[in-house]
């Protein structure tokens, strides 16, 4: 087979793949029981998915340590974090975050 023929099977069958693992929990008639302990777990996925992706993030660059002095990702995230704890404003933190991150960026040259 030619190459552009692997191609368009291996996009058909990513399509499938993706249509049956998305589409897999519309097919049952009625609703799967799910245990206890299986719903206490997957109330913290989203919270942990967010750390796994933010952390290190904030934290690293080219997979080294930051000098922590030096970035303004600290201070914003430490902004951040200390209007949510304080307000428990999900866009105050946004907003507190960004504005520390642009002083330190444009007024500092950081």
């Amino acid at each position: 087979m030619a190459q552009e023929g692997w191609t368009v099977v291996t996009i058909l069958g990513m399509a499938l793949v993706s249509l049956l693992s998305r589409g897999f929990f519309l097919l049952p008639e009625r609703e799967w029981p799910i245990p206890g302990w299986l719903k206490e777990g997957l109330r913290y996925a989203p919270m942990a998915a967010l750390a796994a992706i933010v952390v290190p993030e904030t934290v690293l660059t080219q997979g080294q340590l930051l000098p922590l002095w030096q970035d303004p990702r600290i201070y914003a995230a430490a902004a951040g974090a200390a209007w949510f704890f304080w307000r428990r404003d999900i866009l105050g933190t946004i907003v507190s975050g960004t504005v520390v991150m642009l002083a330190l960026r444009l007024g500092l040259g950081w």
